[in-house]
């Protein structure tokens, strides 16, 4: 194998010589804005100086073993200070104990050289320390691949162009150094291939970390997403564990017998019993975030993470059949880690009351939770209410001589935060104690009253739809009596009407006949009336038959004799198909808005006809007509007339009723010449093809 060692001893020469230049390169020409410059310049030089130390004495020399640790060291520091490069503090409070962590791992190496020398001549304990030294080197390289990782994923995107020289070369040494250790561990022995190009390897990396320090690669950022530190964390606590467990598993060597084999069985069930327990606590988790967010971030809360939780939380679909006022209370709780809550809405009285609750079944609150008074100053001083100040005897705005006596005997109960719209309370959310122990800051008391504010529009939107439903039920049975208003309207015309003629013509046995007509049509359209009383406004479809389009025509123009000419100018056959008694109503209000719009003695006229594709009913007068922006924005809106004490809904209804049969009502008006309402129904032939052929055999049957 000579021809490996001295292909050994030409590649460490190569990178001692590629190392040594790209020290000095960087110390000449690199940066000078980046703090960690001269940690790599150092580290570079004693790359170097471990390859000249390997090519001078020997790869497996004691003397290398301890320059490659301060090679290691230092690049270590190098990795520590790519952290710093934003010249912020914070950033190395992140990484500065898994740094350390990492150090002392590398620096019992030293004591594994010592431990090597004394034992050289016993065989069992030489082959421990190898392989002890060979994991420890493994486990040292996968923490600082990990933190490569965490400092490239958390560099701002505009930082990453600049990082990626320097990150590739870091990835590419240590991945060569965790494939070396690992081959070592495993086989027992070095690999003297890999061990052969050592140097060369570290040649190859010293050019691109060299290039990441040009003067362009300034300016680096690191922002850390709390996902990323908390899975960095729990990698350093297994990466502990797994250390414990392996320094306890070879020390297992030193014992013989039964005793070993006993104390390894313990040892693996003591462990797995550890993390059985342990790993899926709850609390155990809530510690870790806890402890990490106080001492490793500037801010408690990752804003964009609170923010889409809390959208998804409120904007569910209700598939669990949650409401809205517990996803409320929920979006808050989740915001603190509060395991339940409570919602409180305002009564009538002004006083507050329990309207909600979330995980919280065994709350015992009185009827009134919270008075008038507590309400008012939450309300005037958008207050957060720390209810272990409370208990402490702190106020603020004057609160504690209003304050209840539940929260003192509950102690679950940690704050109260008021929901404002528009500065006027909706309601007070109650949050239980998280389980990891802490007290309100300045950054929960923000967060929860912007979150606070938006939950409340939530809830006044949903206030205002209940309002605005129970109204629209309001509204339509306004709209039935106004309906029915309109009709007794019409009567009582026709009434006067007939009631004026009878003093001139009581005594013509003519007019005597047609009063009794016009009586008998008033008292059936009075019948009439009652019974259509509960189906105005519904909705309701009325089924559909076969009429004679020209036979309603002239029903609708009998009743008006003796009131008002009505005169049939044009009454052909037409089949059509409707709602009979709906269209008589219809044509009904559109004569007498007619008849009301025209002079006592000028007739109206209906003409009843069909095109080929529709029957058509129309009715003309010669009255006052209207202008084309009432009969555009005001003819077919209800409660708009241009009729002096007119109800506005008599052609509103009539375009209801016609629509109901899949009709039309089309109006032409012009002021002074008079009004034309054209009413189209579908034929009866044309609504069996429409319908299809079995229609069409079932209606010829």
């Amino acid at each position: 194998m000579t021809w490996l060692a001295n292909i050994g001893s030409v590649s460490f020469l190569l990178g001692a010589l590629v190392s040594g230049l790209a020290a000095l390169w960087i110390a000449r020409s690199g940066a000078a804005e980046r703090s960690d410059r001269w940690a790599a310049v150092a580290a570079l030089a004693l790359t170097a100086n471990w390859c000249f130390a390997a090519a001078s004495f020997g790869a497996e020399q004691p003397i290398v073993a301890l320059t490659e640790v301060a090679k290691n060291l230092a690049w270590i520091y190098v990795l520590l200070r790519l952290f710093a490069n934003d010249g912020r503090d914070e950033t190395l409070r992140l990484v500065r104990p898994a740094a350390i962590v990492l150090a002392l791992v590398e620096s019992f190496q030293i004591v594994l050289v010592m431990l090597a020398l004394r034992n050289a001549n016993a065989p069992g304990a030489a082959t421990l320390i190898f392989e002890t030294s060979a994991i420890l080197r493994a486990l040292t390289v996968v923490g600082a691949l990990v933190l490569l990782h965490n400092l490239y994923v958390g560099a701002a995107l505009s930082s990453r162009r600049i990082l990626r020289w320097n990150a590739a070369a870091l990835a590419g040494m240590w991945a060569f150094s965790l494939n070396f250790y690992t081959l070592s561990y495993l086989t027992g022995e070095i690999p003297v291939e890999l061990q052969a190009i050592r140097g060369l390897a570290a040649a190859i990396i010293a050019v691109p970390f060299a290039v990441g320090f040009n003067s362009n690669a300034a300016g680096l950022e690191f922002r850390p997403s709390r996902t990323l530190t908390f899975r960095s964390l729990s990698l350093l606590v297994i990466g502990a564990y797994f250390i414990l467990m392996l320094l306890l598993a070879n020390s297992l060597d030193m014992l013989r017998g039964d005793i070993r084999a006993l104390t390894q069985v313990g040892l693996i069930l003591a462990a797995g019993a550890l993390a059985l327990i342990w790993l899926p606590s709850q609390r155990v988790r809530g510690w870790l975030r806890v402890t990490a967010v106080k001492h490793l971030f500037k801010h408690r809360y990752d804003y964009r993470n609170e923010w889409i939780r809390f959208t998804n939380t409120i904007g569910r679909t209700g598939f669990d059949e949650t409401t809205l006022q517990e996803r409320a209370i929920k979006a808050l709780a989740d915001i603190t880690d509060s395991p339940c809550g409570l919602l409180l809405l305002p009564e009538d009285d002004g006083a507050l009351a329990l309207g909600a609750q979330w995980n919280w079944p065994t709350a015992d609150l009185p009827s009134s939770a919270m008075n008038s008074d507590l309400a008012a100053i939450l309300e005037r001083e958008a207050l957060i209410i720390d209810f272990d100040e409370v208990r402490a005897g702190k106020e603020h705005h004057g609160e504690l001589a209003h304050m209840p006596h539940w929260p003192f005997e509950e102690l679950r109960v940690w704050a109260a935060v008021p929901l404002l719209h528009f500065d006027r309370l909706v309601g007070v959310v109650i949050l239980a104690r998280p389980a990891i122990e802490r007290e309100l800051d300045w950054e929960d008391f923000d967060l929860l009253g912007i979150v606070g504010r938006q939950l409340a529009s939530y809830l006044a939107e949903q206030s205002g739809q209940a309002a605005l439903s129970e109204a629209s039920r309001f509204d339509e049975f306004n709209r039935r009596m106004a309906f029915v208003m309109h009709d007794i309207k019409n009567l009582s015309s026709q009434m006067s009407l007939l009631l004026r003629n009878a003093e001139k013509h009581a005594d013509k046995p003519e007019f005597r006949k047609d009063m009794l007509v016009t009586l008998k049509n008033s008292a059936d359209k009075l019948n009439l009336l009652l019974a259509r009383l509960g189906r105005y406004g519904t909705g309701a479809r009325e089924e559909m038959q076969q009429f004679d389009l020209a036979e309603i025509s002239r029903e609708v123009a009998a009743r008006f004799e003796g009131s008002h000419p009505v005169r049939l100018a044009r009454c052909e056959a037409v089949e059509v198909v409707g709602d009979r008694e709906g269209l008589e109503q219809a044509l009904v209000h559109l004569v007498q808005n007619a008849i009301d719009a025209s002079e006592p003695d000028i007739p109206v006229m209906i003409e009843t006809f069909s095109n080929g594709i529709s029957g058509q009913c129309q009715v003309i007068d010669n009255g006052k007509g209207m202008s084309p922006a009432f009969v555009r924005n005001g003819l077919f809106k209800p409660f708009v007339s241009s009729k002096e004490g007119g109800f506005g809904i008599g052609a509103y209804e009539a375009r209801e009723i016609i629509r109901a049969m899949d009709g039309r009502l089309d109006v032409e008006s012009r002021e002074g010449l008079g009004t034309r309402f054209a009413v189209s129904l579908p034929l009866r032939s044309a609504k069996a093809i429409y319908s299809g052929p079995k229609d069409l055999i079932e209606e010829t049957v």
